[in-house]
């Protein structure tokens, strides 16, 4: 019986990253041959973050941005300014016909692949599978809460039918409220009609069609969301995460430097940073990043300065251009108040790092107490494998979700703004900064977030836990390969063994 599995992640930082470290788990527990399908300039990416030795195998889907109105050598949202993000998207469903061709030539030399794995946002894939009668799974690399949100939003825009901003969720408890400002503009814009709504309705119709569904959460941390989703899809779904370096899951083994997983040099070096950290006391220091595709307005960042300014926090804030800017152009000093970087610079209450910080080592250190940031899921879980509390600013798609998760199921974050239009003024960023950093509600907070800690990291866990259970996460990737294979040799008539 054929035991190839075949990955097929989106193109984007957020979804190469888990895709990548879920095949470096399956490998481990299987003797089963992998591959990674991707386009070309991704394949460099994600070739950096195997390890060395790896069985696993890359190919490559031909693909030509411009010929779909895209920048030149343009493969991924990071290299892309928001305005072309749907153009991507759309670009990415001609990829079909030479996927198809892939699974063609591979089942013909080496027979039908155990299954497909591939990413939520390329659910036509199931086509192809049960067309061919291959086992498939979509795998959403955000939380079970957020993607539990993101299906009924998308799928039947209640917001669209509700008399005032506040709304419920189909399948969801009327308990549970949503609020229009937590949804991304291009969402509260949606018809059913509009472009991006015929590519989410799309792709999300297409998933509900799957096998299964495999998900990068915890399922002791995302209870309710995890049984949302399981409600909402019908389908089976394996909670197969924290899918994070080894570093942040076992303090004692080799540190993993974060720009190696995203492929990005950092604007100052690691070594920088560690030193800094250590003259700090501990929990004393604040990190501020909105991710690698998100920032704020010109008047926000301002705001926020000063209101980090007068809070006298010690703090990191990666700085990228506002809206409205190129935000992987270099960051004008017109863009903050004048003369702060040479104040927190000389008084030592801060640093300004361009571009890109090393997150892991960061969130890992001592020092660090809390975390302000766009509540992507990728920094969710970095951060609470830590134990740092949030300071949620979530700024698009499912991060207003799991900023909402965070502060109302979990009590590890408060809200801090919403998106990169709201008015903020710094007097209230100054009282929640010292209401996290040094109040009691931080303090509460900071004890939620290492209990949580403790479970990520016991779901991880590979060895036999007390009771003779393994980590959740370590058992679901188990039950999903041995339930991929039963179903595969079931269709195959036992034949192959």
């Amino acid at each position: 019986m054929a035991k190839h599995i075949v990955m097929f992640p989106y193109m984007a930082q957020g979804h190469l990253i888990p895709f990548v470290a879920l095949a470096k788990l399956i490998e481990q527990r299987t003797a089963h041959t992998i591959t990674i399908v991707t386009t070309p300039l991704n394949i460099p990416t994600v070739e950096s973050s195997l390890p060395p030795n790896t069985s696993i195998r890359l190919s490559s889907l031909p693909f030509n941005s411009s010929e779909h109105g895209l920048p030149p050598n343009s493969e991924n949202t990071n290299t892309l300014p928001f305005t072309f993000i749907l153009k991507l998207f759309e670009a990415s469903q001609t990829l079909q016909p030479s996927f198809e061709s892939f699974i063609s030539d591979l089942s013909q030399t080496e027979g039908l692949p155990l299954c497909i794995i591939a990413d939520v946002f390329f659910g036509w894939t199931v086509e192809i599978a049960q067309r061919l009668g291959i086992y498939h799974t979509v795998f959403s690399t955000c939380g079970g809460y957020g993607t539990a949100a993101y299906f009924p939003l998308w799928l039947h825009l209640p917001h669209t039918k509700a008399d005032s901003d506040e709304f419920t969720l189909p399948g969801w408890p009327d308990t549970i409220r949503l609020h229009r400002s937590q949804m991304s503009w291009y969402m509260r814009a949606a018809d059913g009609c509009d472009p991006w709504s015929v590519f989410f309705r799309r792709q999300l119709s297409f998933s509900l069609r799957s096998d299964g569904m495999l998900c990068n959460s915890v399922e002791e941390m995302e209870v309710k969301g995890l049984d949302l989703l399981r409600r909402f899809t019908g389908l089976p779904v394996w909670s197969v995460g924290p899918l994070l370096p080894p570093s942040l899951l076992n303090p004692s083994s080799s540190s993993t430097s974060s720009h190696a997983s995203t492929g990005k040099e950092p604007g100052i070096s690691t070594d920088r940073c560690v030193e800094w950290l250590n003259l700090r006391r501990p929990s004393s220091v604040l990190y501020i990043c909105f991710g690698s595709q998100n920032t704020i307005s010109a008047p926000q960042m301002i705001e926020l300065a000063m209101g980090l300014e007068a809070s006298g926090q010690d703090f990191i804030w990666v700085i990228r251009p506002p809206l409205g800017f190129d935000i992987n152009r270099e960051f004008r000093s017109e863009w903050l108040p004048e003369g702060f970087e040479d104040r927190i610079t000389k008084s030592k209450q801060g640093i300004l790092v361009r571009r890109w910080a090393p997150q892991v080592e960061i969130l890992a250190h001592v020092s660090t107490g809390a975390f302000l940031s766009h509540c992507g899921w990728n920094s969710v879980l970095e951060s609470l494998s830590q134990g740092v509390p949030m300071i949620g600013w979530p700024l698009a798609s499912e991060q207003f979700y799991n900023s909402k998760m965070m502060e109302e199921e979990m009590g590890v974050c408060v809200e801090i703004a919403r998106g990169g239009g709201m008015d903020i003024e710094r007097e209230n960023v100054k009282r929640l900064i010292e209401m996290v950093m040094c109040g009691t509600e931080g303090e509460e907070m900071r004890r939620k977030a290492l209990e949580f800690r403790e479970i990520i990291r016991a779901a991880m866990r590979e060895e036999e836990m007390e009771g003779g259970r393994k980590g959740s996460s370590i058992a679901a990737i188990d039950d999903f390969i041995a339930t991929a294979t039963a179903t595969a040799k079931k269709c195959c008539g036992g034949e192959n063994d």
